[in-house]
């Protein structure tokens, strides 16, 4: 679910636990080693920064429209736009950063899980 469809401060508190849950699953990755540690931190920025960046353009458009044809295209690009950077910050970190694919998987699954399951958490 898109963090556009909470409110403002629902979907902060839903990045901030992302942000966080990524960050420590690097720390405990950095205990095998620092290239485990960069990959799974680069694993969690190619989930976490495409969401951050959809949350300001769905913020910033949400004030301007005013016809429901314009809210769809706007989600719908945002989307698209979403999708592309997750791709390209996958390949950046598995082709030019070499990340180790296991570290990588796991903090962008963790980060993917965080967004699904944290609502629950937030609204109880």
């Amino acid at each position: 679910m898109s963090v556009s469809l909470y409110s403002k401060k629902v979907a902060r508190k839903l990045l901030f636990l992302q942000l966080l849950t990524f960050v420590l699953l690097s720390a405990a990755f950095g205990l095998k080693s620092l290239e485990w540690s960069i990959s799974a931190l680069a694993g969690g920025l190619a989930a976490w920064l495409p969401n951050a960046l959809f949350m300001l353009f769905a913020w910033r458009h949400q004030a301007h429209t005013e016809v429901s044809g314009r809210v769809a295209w706007s989600f719908a690009i945002g989307e698209a736009l979403k999708v592309i950077i997750t791709i390209v910050l996958l390949i950046i970190a598995l082709g030019l950063l070499k990340a180790a694919f296991v570290p990588l998987g796991l903090a962008y699954v963790s980060v993917l899980l965080t967004q699904i399951l944290a609502p629950i958490v937030i609204k109880s």
